[in-house]
């Protein structure tokens, strides 16, 4: 199993890699910092068909970073998000608890948004944590993630069915 390469080299020298540890020493531009590390990310994206790549890197809370990038397939809806992938890497690794997201793509006239199904991925793990969605200058918008997914599908709406007992 490869681990991941993932320097920063700017500002912040306490950088160590569970993956990433933004830990105790985070500074004021934290969210350009995380913002930079989905842009690297994004570097290593597998996009052969759509060829349009996509970072992400995922904050916890106690400041380990998770990165990941989109994974194309033939089979198109085989493909994985980067957000996703991000995710997966980071519950893999026993971590539910999430600070932050950053999602960046190569496009400069909008800010690149998580699609439906990564909104709901993302939803799964809290409705109150940030999303950063930003364009290669490094600009970004800023929201939660219920900001995004204002009418979410949530799990407590499947409880009184997951309850019932079907024996009959």
């Amino acid at each position: 199993m490869a681990t991941p390469r993932c320097e920063l080299k700017h500002k912040m020298s306490s950088l160590v890699h569970t993956e990433t540890s933004l830990s105790d020493k985070m500074t004021d531009s934290w969210e350009l910092d995380l913002i930079k590390l989905s842009q690297e990310a994004m570097g290593k994206a597998y996009c052969p068909y759509s060829k349009f790549p996509v970072g992400a890197a995922l904050l916890t809370t106690d400041g380990k970073v998770f990165t990941g990038c989109n994974v194309e397939n033939a089979c198109s809806n085989l493909g994985l998000c980067a957000e996703r992938v991000a995710v997966n890497k980071a519950v893999s690794e026993g971590y539910r608890n999430f600070k932050a997201i950053a999602v960046c793509s190569e496009v400069v006239d909008t800010y690149i948004t998580p699609c439906g199904g990564c909104r709901q991925v993302l939803l799964e793990f809290g409705q109150t944590w940030i999303v950063l969605m930003s364009k290669p200058d490094l600009s970004y918008e800023k929201r939660t993630v219920v900001d995004l997914i204002p009418l979410p599908f949530v799990s407590r709406a499947m409880s009184k069915y997951v309850q019932k007992d079907n024996s009959e």
